[in-house]
């Protein structure tokens, strides 16, 4: 029992090694140390390694225009304009016009002009509808969880072939796999689990990276 103990440390403190050095492993722009560690910070956002998963998965879908649901305080819109095109615009909804502004000033003191955001005030299911069919190359969702699968079905209709939806927290801070009862957002990621894993229009990952990060692809 000791040894397996003792076994079991190791492992825990190889893993908190591999990620320290995940996290590490690309510096930290100076540029960006405000945003990202100061009134912005929010959530797993908080962690490097998710920060900079956003802005590796934009340089991917090389995007152009990106719609996000959830501003939050702009820590998410910071890392995806910095993987975007020169040129993209990010669209970005959210229920709360406060948060918005501080969103504003995060993205003007990190470098980014104006013209590379456009801010939506309003719930998510409202101001989604509105948007162009098959004119955005990723969706990032970070809003309510309840409603997590209606931002699927509008996700892959607002996605080119080829485009990337992203769901941030389907971890649930670990409450996803406890077999315990769970409330009702809970039950919601997990139906959209499912329904991501089964999808035959879509290639799917979960990456273990902040609070656990679902990406899918949308089948050309």
């Amino acid at each position: 029992m000791r040894q397996l103990r003792g076994q079991e440390r190791a492992i825990t403190a190889n893993r908190q090694t591999s990620w320290a050095f995940a996290d590490a492993f690309v510096a930290e722009d100076e540029a960006l140390r405000w945003p990202a560690s100061g009134p912005t910070r929010q959530g797993s956002l908080g962690v490097a390694g998710h920060r900079r998963a956003l802005r590796l998965l934009a340089a991917t879908a090389d995007a152009k225009a990106v719609a996000e649901i959830g501003t939050g305080t702009g820590v998410s819109g910071i890392y995806l304009l910095l993987g975007m095109r020169p040129d993209g615009v990010l669209t970005t909804v959210d229920l709360q016009p406060e948060r918005q502004q501080v969103a504003k000033t995060a993205f003007r003191a990190a470098g980014f002009a104006g013209n590379r955001a456009r801010f939506i005030p309003g719930r998510a299911l409202d101001v989604l509808p509105r948007l162009a069919d098959g004119g955005y190359d990723l969706v990032f969702c970070d809003g309510d969880r309840l409603e997590y699968l209606d931002y699927l079905a509008e996700s892959l209709r607002l996605l080119r072939p080829g485009g990337l939806v992203c769901f941030e927290g389907v971890f649930a801070d670990g409450r996803t796999i406890d077999s315990s009862a769970q409330p009702a957002e809970v039950q919601r990621v997990r139906e959209l689990l499912r329904a991501v894993r089964e999808s035959q229009d879509l290639v799917a990952s979960l990456l273990p990276v902040g609070d656990g990060l679902l990406c899918a692809v949308r089948r050309g």
